[in-house]
């Protein structure tokens, strides 16, 4: 099989509690899980085109956008990352109709257990995908709150006491914690909620969601291969985690940050 095409981030979905991945190369929809214990090949074109207005660019931004798309596409504002900062509530955003679709909807924080326990942001319609490209064992929904910003004051006061971060070098090797129980978690993490927020809590939605993946060995090590440095990565697939797909020389490519590279893939 040959395919090219610009990358974007694979799509996942979780059926019987195994994560399976589809990558995206422009309308060519590869289902990875069947190249597991296969060898694949991407071969860089030597372009890359903005994610978002398709134009060429000489280097990426965030993850596929050129500087311009970067400076000013709402997907790139600040509250993506804070969402403490977001104002789409107020009525203010780069584009009050993108900011309806995607801050001014229903927002979930949770706790997911990556390499440690984490608390984080999404929209209610990301569970559990957002939870898959993380990389995280398990997942817990810990509040529902009208927009972007609820969430986001939430999550502001929880930083201070856990991590929102994940180290994808543990992750990918499995080092999390052993024995976490995230009820219990839920409950320490309710006890630090600001008190306007705790009508948000979700005290009866206690299912735990766990997520395997496709693995056919835990790497000891992990090296990321990036196109600017290696024009071509691959080998045998022996794993996929989070974004991030493991050949057998333990080199790993995260899908997710080479999004708008014009790539081959031979398989």
């Amino acid at each position: 099989m040959t395919v090219s095409g610009n990358l974007r981030k694979m799509n996942s979905n979780l059926v019987n509690g195994l994560a399976h991945y589809t990558l995206n190369l422009e309308k060519e929809g590869v289902p990875m899980n069947d190249f597991l214990g296969k060898e694949l090949f991407f071969h860089f074109q030597n372009q890359i085109n903005c994610v978002k207005c398709g134009r060429k660019t000489n280097k990426s931004f965030n993850s596929g956008y050129c500087y311009p798309c970067f400076r000013d596409a709402p997907e790139n504002s600040p509250c993506v990352i804070r969402p403490e900062k977001c104002r789409a509530h107020l009525g203010e955003g780069r584009d009050m109709e993108w900011e309806k679709k995607n801050h001014l909807t229903e927002q979930y924080v949770y706790l997911s257990l990556t390499s440690s326990v984490k608390v984080g942001v999404t929209r209610n319609n990301q569970i559990p995908v957002r939870w898959i490209d993380q990389g995280a064992e398990s997942g817990i929904l810990l509040a529902k709150t009208p927009n972007r910003y609820e969430a986001g004051v939430i999550e502001a006061e929880l930083k201070k006491h856990m991590s929102d971060k994940t180290s994808w070098q543990r992750m990918l090797k499995g080092e999390s914690p052993d024995e976490v129980d995230l009820k219990h978690e839920k409950q320490k993490a309710f006890e630090l909620f600001p008190e306007d927020s705790k009508m948000f809590y979700l005290k009866d939605q206690n299912e735990i969601t766990q997520i395997e993946y496709p693995l056919n060995e835990v790497p000891v090590k992990v090296k990321s291969q990036k196109f600017d440095k290696f024009p071509q990565i691959g080998g045998t697939l022996t794993g996929i985690k989070g974004q991030y797909l493991i050949f057998d020389n333990q080199n790993v490519l995260n899908v997710r940050s080479m999004a708008g590279y014009l790539v081959e893939l031979k398989a």
